[in-house]
């Protein structure tokens, strides 16, 4: 059979199982990245193994987003991730480094290698042609300490692009197309492939635009071949030694395929409050604009970054814009100080921020009341930039740049020849925030600050589990209302009982009031329950808090497999429509859980406030059922270890 790009790289890293649509196989795992965000629970995990030196060929431990010190917290979970580091044999990357997936695909990724990283945008690094996974802090844990992961081998989306990119359109517009027409779920099962003429047509850091927000498809990753392209960014990082060339074979096989015309592609925006809710920009007439912010880890690459110097040299940012702008990295940063470009966006008015985060995460920059903000991001859920009734709309850095001058969302391509960027010979290389570990780590111990608290563990699954539905959800609930993340929260990304105060505190205030009332209970979810973010948070907090199951329409990829290591059992409703059978604080019970789960049959639930039977169905493998008898991953390893 001819091979997808993705099939060649799972079967040379295949440790077992066989490469076949929907089989569960664990693959060698070569690279590894946390940040701090989700980094502390990652390494209180691996604390909790007992290991001496991690099983992957490289790990990288970054701090990108608490870097806001208004306390002592973040700065104590940064040391504490720092003296893990030295401990285990990983690399340290110090706040003002810059964004952990622009950093990793500058100076660490390889084409042909696995990265499994604990944050959902580690599909950045499928620019280089590499299979870079998000995935839970424990999944993370694991591969350092076993050097594997499982994962259910997923479909493959090959998307063909053909044509050429139009003036003022860049990869941007493209990914914001293509989750026009795909959807938030549209990848969901599938890691998408992109192939064709077109892909000549974008360099290595359109690519990982491009891969980076096919987490917002819901897919597994997405990846490009390694060619030509990713030979030239690997020389001018000073790493042609890692180049190698890799695409599918001619006339590969894939489980479903799609063609896009670059031609066909116009500047597009998303509106609020989804990343697919996208529609061209000439669509929206006179909307004026209170704060543009540039930057993240889909659009701080050096090229992205120089463009937008190039439109502001000599403009004045509009007098009702605040202009904010985040680096991806040191480098790009120093560069840009020592070629001018710099000085042009300070000139211009704009407002420049450490290399990091910042405010994609909600880690300051939060927009006025009822603002209109312009975001380079790739999220825009509701009250995620910190500000619950701001409407933000995702754009291009071109876009964005206009618009800060013209003070209204702005087609680009009104504005003018478009700029050309002329990339140097070779990019600046500065090691001096990166601290790799010492040869010798005899004794060395970690350092854990009183903000740190240890993570809950469930215990074994039971037969039956009765309790109150706690709350009932809609579709398309992201980790971010499960769990919100803002400047106020972040600092307590270590500390899950104060955490819980929080939770679902997007949708109600007082669902921890009501999991401790009725000493936990269920969650009803609509389709897609858990988009977003890796965050494993959004599965210890409501395991915390008692909860036992989460009952769904459908679940996002990575949060189901959260719920599932945290021992927390997440069941799809058979028939949909017995969504609407559910009201909160019905009592339900599930019955022969576990003999059901063996047996591969439904489960049952009986909602005894009604008095109606309904069928769930668990969507997992043998092993998947395993780790939930034990309560969880964590249970589940220490008992294959006894």
């Amino acid at each position: 059979m001819k091979k997808s790009l993705v099939y060649k790289i799972l079967e040379k890293n295949l440790l077992s199982g066989s490469v076949a649509e929907g089989n569960e196989i664990s693959i060698k795992v070569n690279q590894t990245l946390t940040q701090d965000s989700t980094g502390t629970m990652v390494y209180l995990q691996l604390e909790s193994m007992g290991i001496k030196d991690i099983k992957t060929d490289l790990s990288v431990a970054y701090i990108d987003h608490n870097t806001f010190q208004s306390g002592f917290e973040n700065a104590d979970d940064h040391e504490f991730i720092k003296t893990a580091a030295a401990k285990y044999g990983i690399i340290y990357s110090k706040p003002g480094n810059g964004i952990c997936h622009q950093l990793h695909l500058e100076r660490f990724s390889k084409p042909g290698d696995v990265l499994i990283g604990s944050d959902s945008h580690t599909p950045t690094c499928g620019g280089m042609g590499m299979i870079s996974i998000g995935s839970g802090g424990l999944d993370v844990a694991v591969a350092m300490a076993k050097g594997y992961y499982y994962l259910k081998v997923p479909k493959v989306l090959n998307v063909e692009l053909t044509g050429k990119l139009n003036s003022w359109v860049s990869a941007k517009d493209v990914i914001l197309y293509v989750l026009k027409e795909l959807s938030v779920k549209g990848g969901v099962g599938y890691v998408v492939e992109y192939s064709g003429d077109g892909v000549k047509e974008l360099s290595l850091t359109d690519r990982a635009t491009i891969t980076n927000m096919g987490a917002e498809l819901g897919a597994t990753t997405s990846i490009f071949p390694s060619d030509e392209i990713t030979k030239e960014f690997l020389i001018k990082q000073g790493r042609e030694k890692d180049y190698i060339k890799l695409t599918a074979d001619k006339g590969a096989v894939y489980d479903k395929k799609i063609e896009i015309n670059l031609n066909d592609i116009q500047p597009m925006t998303a509106m609020p409050h989804s990343p697919d809710n996208v529609v061209p920009i000439e669509y929206i007439n006179e909307l004026k604009v209170d704060q543009v912010a540039i930057g993240s880890c889909t659009n701080s690459s050096y090229t992205d970054l120089m463009k937008v110097a190039k439109i502001l040299k000599g403009k004045r940012i509009h007098s009702d814009v605040s202009l904010v702008i985040s680096p991806g990295s040191s480098n790009i940063l120093k560069m840009m100080s020592d070629n001018g470009a710099l000085g042009d966006l300070i000139s211009a008015g704009a407002r420049i921020l450490e290399a990091s985060c910042g405010p994609c995460i909600g880690m300051g920059q939060a927009p006025k009341t009822e603002a209109i903000s312009l975001r380079t991001f790739n999220r825009n859920f509701k009250g995620r930039c910190g500000t619950k009734n701001a409407d933000v709309y995702l754009v291009s850095p071109e876009t964005a740049a206009v618009s800060a001058i013209t003070g209204y969302l702005t087609d680009p391509s009104t504005f003018g020849d478009m700029p050309v960027v002329e990339l140097p010979d070779t990019f600046d290389v500065y090691e001096n925030y990166f601290i790799y570990p010492p040869d010798d780590r005899e004794g060395l111990e970690v350092t854990m600050g009183p903000n740190i608290k240890p993570f809950p563990i469930n215990k074994d699954l039971s037969e039956n589990l009765r309790g109150k539905v706690l709350l009932k959800t809609g579709d398309n609930v992201t980790t971010d209302d499960i769990m919100p993340s803002n400047a106020n929260l972040l600092p307590f990304r270590s500390n899950i009982p104060e955490l819980s105060k929080y939770c679902f505190g997007t949708i109600v205030d007082d669902f921890h009031v009501r999991a401790k009332e009725n000493d936990g209970g269920f969650v009803i979810g609509g389709e897609n329950y858990g988009q977003g973010s890796s965050r494993e948070h959004a599965a210890l907090v409501p395991l915390y808090l008692g909860v036992k199951g989460v009952i769904a329409k459908s679940f996002a990829r990575i949060h189901k497999t959260n719920l599932i290591n945290s021992g927390i059992i997440p069941l799809v409703l058979k028939n949909k429509d017995d969504y609407n059978k559910f009201d909160e604080l019905d009592d339900i019970e599930l019955v022969n859980i576990i003999e059901s789960l063996y047996k591969g049959v439904e489960i049952e639930l009986f909602n005894k406030t009604k008095g109606i039977s309904i069928k769930l169905i668990f969507e997992g493998s043998e092993r998947d059922i395993e780790i939930l008898k034990y309560g969880g991953y964590l249970n589940y390893a220490k008992k294959l270890n006894n």
